[in-house]
């Protein structure tokens, strides 16, 4: 795992934002795996002043997301599908068909997690993924756990998690309590996985992941040492608390 320090958020999302710029020029129709949540907004934006201001070509790009709340339509404002089109999608030139954020309306969710299963299967191994890191570990919304999913499935968000997330929502109440989520083999079919990481909430996390002697199922992200290519970029906060 190559670890990259930065002195504060910005200097992370700029850090990101040039890896994923050197990768799409060097590879337009590269396939680029996607996070929500507030740490890669930064990222977000430096890619949309990159295409912007210097033509960064996303026409030929696809994209997946990692994840989305079970039961949040494309039109409810906490949905991930609306936090991607109005932080990234909406400001570049992808093309709406190309990016793909999981569904999970309450009414089949077997199927709907069958649905995203052969939608990465048929796009493929991701050059990139981003990643977050929850303060409990979790990637993506795959939580602590005596065993974790494969591939993408409905998961239950922890009491931890839903009260994370509840500064999201006008009440705690109003969080989803579960899930549809990649799962690690989902995660790991990436060349390379970016994980994000800021603010003194997550020293402890990044603490265990870079002096952890062991890969726990409990800490999600200490698996991430498993995958050959990981670039852990952090602030310093984050690093030093």
């Amino acid at each position: 795992m190559k670890t990259i320090i930065c002195k504060d958020y910005d200097e992370m999302s700029k850090k990101a934002a040039e890896i994923i710029t050197k990768q799409v020029k060097e590879k337009p129709d590269s396939v680029l795996g996607l996070a929500t949540g507030s740490t890669p907004i930064g990222l977000y934006k430096c890619l949309i002043e990159e295409h912007k201001e210097n033509g960064l070509d996303f026409s030929k790009v696809k994209t997946v997301n990692l994840d989305e709340y079970v039961g949040l339509g494309e039109k409810d404002d906490q949905s991930y599908i609306y936090f991607m089109r109005d932080n990234l999608f909406n400001h570049i030139n992808i093309k709406k068909e190309n990016t793909h954020v999981p569904e999970s309306n309450k009414e089949d969710l077997k199927l709907d997690t069958e649905k995203y299963n052969k939608l990465l299967d048929d796009i493929g191994t991701r050059d990139i993924q981003v990643l977050g890191i929850g303060v409990n570990g979790h990637i993506a919304f795959n939580e602590p756990d005596d065993k974790l999913n494969l591939r993408t499935s409905i998961v239950d968000l922890t009491e931890e998690t839903i009260e994370v997330n509840s500064r999201f929502f006008e009440k705690k109440e109003d969080v989803p309590t579960k899930a549809i989520s990649m799962g690690l083999e989902d995660i790991f079919d990436a060349k390379c996985i970016i994980l994000l990481a800021n603010g003194k909430s997550k020293k402890e996390a990044i603490d265990k992941i870079l002096n952890g002697k062991f890969v726990d199922t409990n800490f999600p992200a200490s698996l991430l040492h498993l995958h050959p290519n990981v670039v852990l970029i952090v602030d310093e906060e984050a690093y030093n608390g």
